[in-house]
């Protein structure tokens, strides 16, 4: 008795923001931005209601994918039972090392992305969510820092501390991009000596003697 042999089909893999996000960076790097979802939408096999369903534009698609380097990084450093011991500078190093790590597997997109912007000042729609979540985690650093004493408190300034992070932020990505040293050595050295540089500001020492001595000469002006 012959064996009826059905053929199977293979399930097709289900459509998802990630695996959308993932192809857009793959299209964008060998045909440059799509010129519309439904050109995108044909050439990744999936109908344009099912990209609606997760996105609503491309850019929406841009704050997704960085919004997931910020989300890989984060999630990195929690699963790490030491990182909660760590001082605010501690942890701010490790955010910006696994930061770049998490960048590195998609460096290519990231230089897409970013190239040419150096001189522009307003922030790329694309990366407002990205600093949301930065300055909501920095913030709570910064914070935890103040309480400890490492960072100084200093009225009106240290609530203005993480905007000077997150251009510090903008200098390590700048930095980070324009490097070719293997494995990206000097990175690694820039961020290093960086915050440290960036502590000794903000920490008691150096900058409130400087605020003493403007204080100081502007009462003795007056006098």
């Amino acid at each position: 008795m012959e064996t009826t042999k059905k053929t199977q089909k293979k399930a097709k893999p289900s459509v998802t923001a990630g695996s959308i996000s993932q192809s857009y960076k793959e299209y964008v790097l060998n045909h440059g931005h799509p010129s519309s979802v439904f050109i995108f939408c044909k050439e990744i096999g999936i109908s344009e209601s099912t990209f609606y369903e997760h996105f609503g534009s491309f850019e929406g698609v841009e704050r997704s994918i960085w919004l997931d380097y910020i989300s890989k990084t984060k999630a990195g450093l929690e699963s790490d039972q030491s990182f909660e011991g760590f001082t605010s500078r501690e942890k701010i190093l490790a955010f910006y090392y696994g930061l770049a790590e998490v960048l590195k597997n998609d460096r290519s997109f990231v230089l897409y992305q970013l190239k040419g912007r150096e001189k522009q000042f307003k922030i790329p729609t694309f990366l407002k969510g990205f600093k949301s979540a930065f300055d909501e985690w920095i913030k709570s650093v910064i914070a935890s820092g103040v309480v400890t004493g490492e960072i100084a408190r200093r009225p009106q300034l240290d609530e203005r501390y993480h905007i000077l992070f997150w251009a510090h932020l903008m200098f390590i990505l700048q930095f980070w991009l324009n490097d070719d040293s293997a494995n990206f050595e000097n990175t690694d050295a820039a961020i290093e000596k960086s915050v440290n540089l960036a502590f000794d500001l903000i920490g008691k020492g150096v900058l409130d003697n400087a605020i003493d001595f403007g204080k100081f000469l502007f009462q003795t002006a007056k006098n």
